[in-house]
């Protein structure tokens, strides 16, 4: 194994792609990933079904699984829930994004395990929190993190309809959390001996997603006012269109620094001594007539050419408005460490990596997402477990072996 992870034990009791997400970054950082999965496998295998019908694969399944070893349980049964804790026991992380309820009715829930492992990180993923009236509430990303937080009404045009997210946005970036927090409370134990409860939320990563605006609500009692692209305060930090068609972003968010190099780009040096935009207040208060006008020009050249023009000035800031062939195609993206060759059994697959790189400790994928029980009589016989005692265990059902998706 390789990465940071290696040799650390992670066992992981996660549904949909919040749970899975924390323990598949761990994978791709050398963690022992044991993925627990009742029969019918975990319900996000749905997503081969719902996006792609007869297609082979299962691309958002195979983002936060692929690493991971799968042992199908049935964990209302006396024995699959005996291999569940024995699994447990030996593990040094704990990942789940049950329901608290679900948990409690198992016996698997944090008070009860951290008593018994005191070892171990326990890390529970949740929609609303561990504590509140919502505390066991059903939640999926696009509830709690994009719309009770407050990030789709921040993101409607007034008078307009919310706008949906992409799916996993607000799970991926709590499985980031849920990773940064198992790691923090590893490194804790290594000082202390002791393992803890560790906690995000959804709700709780979509507050801190949009932290300028809610902070700001919190300290001075009003919230930040961006406006719309044709009054936005600062004309310097807004989108406009090339003549070919192609959008582009500039990022000139210190006006002062930024619009000098703004106004010689587009060929109107003059447009620093003009009364109407000479400072970052004559700009704000005629900020419509300044978009109108900045219009006009990015619509004489087309993209490329600006692209030369930009190229010019070492202070102008900007970025493409990328599509997904766009960003394929980008060579930003092409050296970013975006994406992962993930080894498939004949040769390998190209992924989306999860974003972080250790230069001391490099990582790499280990595998594709494995099948429903794929890795229960290698996990079983890793418990000690005969093949007799393996044999009657699938038997009597506690465990399965090898689902279908």
């Amino acid at each position: 194994m390789s990465g940071p992870m290696a040799g650390v034990k992670v066992v992981e009791l996660g549904i949909w792609v919040a749970g899975p997400a924390t323990g598949g970054i761990l994978a791709d950082w050398g963690a022992d990933v044991v993925k627990i999965e009742p029969p019918s496998g975990d319900p996000a295998r749905l997503f081969q079904k719902i996006l792609g019908g007869d297609l082979p694969t299962n691309p958002p399944f195979e983002l936060d699984n692929r690493s991971k070893r799968s042992i199908a349980l049935d964990l209302a049964s006396v024995e699959g829930l005996g291999v569940a804790l024995e699994l447990i026991s030996e593990a040094d992380v704990f990942v789940t994004n049950l329901r608290i309820g679900a948990l409690d009715r198992l016996g698997l829930d944090a008070d009860s395990i951290c008593e018994r492992f005191p070892r171990l990180v326990y890390c529970h993923i949740t929609g609303y929190g561990r504590e509140g009236d919502d505390a066991d509430r059903p939640a999926y990303d696009v509830g709690a993190f994009w719309s009770r937080s407050g990030i789709a009404h921040l993101l409607t045009e007034p008078g307009g309809n919310p706008p949906f997210q992409r799916g996993g946005m607000g799970d991926h970036s709590t499985g980031i959390s849920g990773a940064a927090a198992v790691s923090a409370a590893l490194f804790d134990r290594e000082r202390t001996g002791e393992g803890q409860l560790v906690s995000t939320s959804l709700l709780r990563q979509g507050v801190y997603t949009i932290g300028f605006d809610v902070n700001t609500l919190l300290m001075w009692g009003t919230p930040m006012r961006l406006g719309t692209r044709t009054t936005i305060g600062n004309p310097c930090i807004n989108n406009y269109t090339a003549g070919c068609g192609s959008r582009f972003w500039i990022v000139g968010l210190d006006g002062d620094r930024h619009w000098p190099p703004l106004a010689r780009v587009v060929g109107h040096p003059e447009w620093m001594d003009d009364e109407r935009f000479v400072t970052v207040r004559e700009r704000a208060i005629n900020s419509a007539e300044l978009i109108a006008l900045l219009d006009e020009v990015f619509a004489t050249r087309t993209m490329a050419e600006w692209e030369e023009a930009f190229a010019e000035e070492a202070d102008f800031f900007w970025s493409p408005v990328n599509d997904l062939d766009d960003l394929l195609a980008d060579p930003a993206f092409q050296t970013s460490g975006a994406m992962v060759e993930v080894p498939d059994g004949s040769s390998s697959t190209l992924m989306v990596a999860t974003p972080v790189d250790f230069a001391g400790t490099p990582w790499e994928a280990r595998s594709t997402a494995p099948e429903v029980g794929e890795h229960t009589r290698e996990v079983l016989a890793g418990l000690g477990r005969s093949e007799a005692e393996i044999e009657a265990l699938l038997a009597g059902g506690g465990a399965t072996e090898g689902g279908s998706d």
